[in-house]
């Protein structure tokens, strides 16, 4: 996706994209981050979003995914929480329940060499809470975004059983062209999981006016790091067929899964 700040217009592309990936045969469907509203001001931001329980656009995600009768992974949201917000990910099953969320664990706070300046902290409220859903195939294992530069977080998630990881992001451009595959394809290779990322592209701009580049390139990636597909940058669908059996395979060949040892730092 390419999500703006008109939420109606962002809902109508996610809507027709969600279709797509199922006419494509998609039983598992998943967005980016910051699916339904990407506002770089705060203020402007905080005027358009919702608490979780009066947010329209939830309900329009729930309704589809039973319409559909697919398990529809909305990869984040921004949800009100007091004063605060907190970027969200919402797993929902084919009855349109909603059965598992993940907030953002790590915050995204930098100042980048081309003038870019982020500071998700001052609005965001972090997670505190690793998450795995169940699935009819398997166990999932949720993330958002600059969580993947933790890799910890993925090994606990792979340790506890997921096979299936997830990074929806916004990426910038500039750090995507440097890291975006590499870091995917390690945390696919070091946990012997399949990485799926739907992710955002294009240039984003706000009400007044502040522009905001991302990579693109929603990836799906086996365990052995390859790259299934890989959505370039423009807006569409990325699909593929997987068979959780290379897990194991993977597993099997390098079981570091089981290695762990405790040790000490000497300085």
């Amino acid at each position: 996706m390419s999500s703006g700040n008109q939420r109606a217009d962002n809902m109508v592309v996610a809507d027709n994209l969600i279709r797509e990936a199922v006419a494509r045969g998609a039983d598992l469907v998943m967005t980016p981050e910051m699916t339904t509203l990407i506002g770089l001001d705060r203020t402007a931001l905080m005027e358009q979003i919702f608490t979780e329980a009066s947010d329209p656009s939830l309900k329009q995600f729930q309704r589809l995914a039973r319409d559909l009768g697919i398990w529809l992974m909305i990869g984040s949201m921004a949800v009100r929480v007091g004063d605060k917000i907190a970027n969200r990910c919402y797993m929902i099953d084919p009855t349109g329940l909603i059965v598992n969320r993940y907030d953002k664990i790590h915050m995204f706070d930098v100042d980048l060499p081309n003038g870019e300046s982020y500071r998700e902290s001052r609005s965001y409220e972090a997670g505190a809470w690793a998450v795995i859903s169940e699935t009819p195939w398997g166990k999932l294992g949720h993330s958002i975004c600059y969580d993947v530069r933790f890799p910890g977080l993925y090994r606990t998630l792979a340790q506890a059983g997921a096979q299936m990881l997830t990074v929806p992001a916004a990426f910038t451009r500039v750090t995507g062209e440097a890291h975006w595959h590499i870091l995917l394809r390690a945390r696919a290779i070091e946990n012997g999981v399949f990485v799926f990322a739907p992710a955002q592209t294009g240039t984003h701009e706000n009400a007044k006016g502040v522009r905001r580049e991302t990579y693109g390139h929603s990836l799906i990636v086996d365990p052995w790091g390859n790259i299934l597909d890989d959505g370039g940058t423009d807006v569409g669908v990325t699909v593929a067929e997987i068979d959780l059996a290379l897990c194991d395979q993977a597993r099997e060949r390098i079981p570091s899964l089981a290695h762990d040892r405790e040790f000490k730092v000497r300085l």
